[in-house]
């Protein structure tokens, strides 16, 4: 007994010690104001010193110029709203934001999460479970926050503690976030500030949504497993029998399915299917609509690829507006008004992010300093083994994650840093992409930064009123470690056996 209270000591010292830090930052988008005025003092910092480099896009050599200049400070003046105007695939993100936003608003997200965990068959209800977490990160908010209060219930049926349950579900839902079988709202948000990173180096370069799409794929086969033993074999077993209070009955009315609500699942989905054969229809034959016209290639340069946020748009918003109107959510274009604006509101922060962001980029191009740190890092870098690069990567974007909750406010700052400096050591942007991706994922569980987890320990403590923090994350933890072994392993073994990670998403950069 008191081995387990050292060690939840210890948690708990740990966690409160990552928590005041991670407290002590600005707001993600002031820590961009911040960085984008750090760097113009760097930029003349920097310039006197007088480093030149040779340009790799270019071949011509270049030195750091100042931004604290008349010429300098006339482009930041003159041209901001342009930068974040034509900051690459924001339109992208909002676009398939809309889809998304009508599926998430219009409650067809939890509902059919409800009814796939209801209708699974006893034997297989826990691998069920982590399934859906791991897919839910295509339904926004939706899996972190309905998933973990059903499989409480669910495990108290199936005679294990609840609080397991929720901490299994959390982690499904989070520590896999960057494993899915469809593409959503994660793969858009980080190509969003992966491809204007990689113009830095090649302007010419050919990117697109879908890069990750097969690695993401494979990763939730391999990781249902991993998550499956931590759960049987760990945090069940710890937690052991569950003895309830009279008072900590949750409601169960919000995870039940009403008649209506069953036929409005039914012709929602079949919906979906439609979609999904009329997008089939559009891609297999040669002669598709959604193939090249000229190649007949479903990746280069074809409506499928350049429009995968329309495409990603439909998908979800289909389903999601059939849903709406038989459940009698939409009963008016009002209605289908205000969930378009509640779930365009939603991205209000990640708007002024990318503001702010977009105006980093210009710097670090105007004044060369993207250039220099790229082929200095690179220099640092080279003959560096890729497996190395990898679990380096990994374990920095971990790090960085326990302070920072925001994920593509991390991979803003990231970036453009290090998207040009691997493409310099001859790596794809998908690659390093895939790396920042699983790095960040794997500490979600356990990060105090991340927003749903006061909101997981509020439904702890519905089941145990003296629940703490870090008894919570000590549950948490285990997933984390397994998941920081497991999928780095199985991302080195990928990179081994060379296999693209997407459609366009080689390993290799070759310009």
């Amino acid at each position: 007994m008191s081995q387990t209270k050292q060690k939840t000591s210890i948690v708990n010292k740990f966690l409160n010690l990552i928590e005041k830090a991670g407290n002590r930052l600005p707001d993600p988008s002031i820590l961009f104001f911040f960085l984008c005025a750090g760097l113009i003092f760097l930029s003349w910092f920097i310039s006197l010193f007088n480093i030149k480099v040779e340009n790799p896009g270019t071949g011509k050599t270049v030195e750091v110029t100042s931004l604290i200049s008349r010429e300098g400070f006339g482009k930041i003046i003159s041209e901001s709203i342009t930068n974040f105007s034509e900051f690459p695939a924001l339109g992208l993100v909002l676009a398939v934001m809309i889809g998304i936003g009508v599926a998430e608003k219009s409650g067809y997200f939890d509902k059919l999460m409800v009814q796939v965990v209801l209708k699974a068959p006893r034997k297989i209800i826990v691998p069920i479970i982590i399934f859906v977490g791991i897919i839910g990160n295509a339904a926004g908010d939706a899996a972190p926050v309905v998933l973990p209060p059903l499989t409480a219930l669910v495990f108290i049926k199936l005679g294990y503690h609840p609080i397991a349950g929720l901490a299994m579900a959390y982690a499904s839902a989070l520590g896999a976030f960057a494993a899915n079988l469809t593409l959503g709202m994660s793969d858009a948000l980080v190509y969003a500030f992966t491809k204007p990173a990689a113009e830095l180096i090649d302007k010419d370069i050919n990117l697109n949504v879908a890069m990750n799409w097969y690695f993401i794929a494979a990763s939730t086969i391999v990781l249902l497993p991993a998550i499956y033993y931590v759960s049987m074999k760990i945090v069940i077993p710890r937690l052991g029998t569950y003895h309830p209070n009279d008072d900590s009955n949750e409601d169960e009315s919000n995870n039940e399915i009403t008649t209506k609500e069953k036929k409005a699942l039914k012709f929602a989905n079949i919906s979906f299917l439609i979609v999904i054969g009329v997008l089939l229809a559009l891609s297999i034959p040669e002669n598709g609509w959604l193939r090249n016209s000229d190649t007949g290639s479903l990746i280069e340069k074809s409506p499928l690829m350049d429009g995968v946020g329309i495409v990603i748009l439909v998908v979800f918003f289909v389903p999601g507006f059939v849903y709406g109107i038989v459940s009698g959510k939409i009963g008016n274009t009002k209605d289908l008004g205000k969930m378009l604006s509640d779930s365009m509101s939603t991205m209000g922060s990640f708007i002024v992010i990318v503001f702010f962001a977009a105006q980093l980029l210009a710097y670090l191009e105007w004044s060369n300093l993207g250039i220099v740190i790229s082929v200095k890092g690179a220099e640092l870098l080279q003959g560096q083994n890729g497996v190395v690069l990898i679990i380096g990567f990994i374990i920095l974007s971990s790090l960085i994650n326990l302070l920072i909750g925001s994920a593509s406010a991390k991979w803003a700052i990231l970036a453009p840093i290090f998207i040009p400096m691997f493409m310099l050591l001859g790596y794809h942007p998908a690659f390093t992409q895939m790396v920042y991706r699983i790095g960040d994922s794997i500490t979600n569980p356990i990060t105090p930064m991340m927003p749903y987890l006061p909101l997981l320990l509020s439904y702890a403590q519905k089941y145990d009123k003296n629940m703490k923090l870090g008894t919570l994350i000590s549950s948490l933890m285990p997933y984390s470690i397994v998941l920081a072994i497991v999928w780095p392993i199985f991302m080195i073994i990928w990179y081994l056996l060379g296999i693209p990670f997407g459609p366009g998403g080689d390993i290799y950069f070759n310009k």
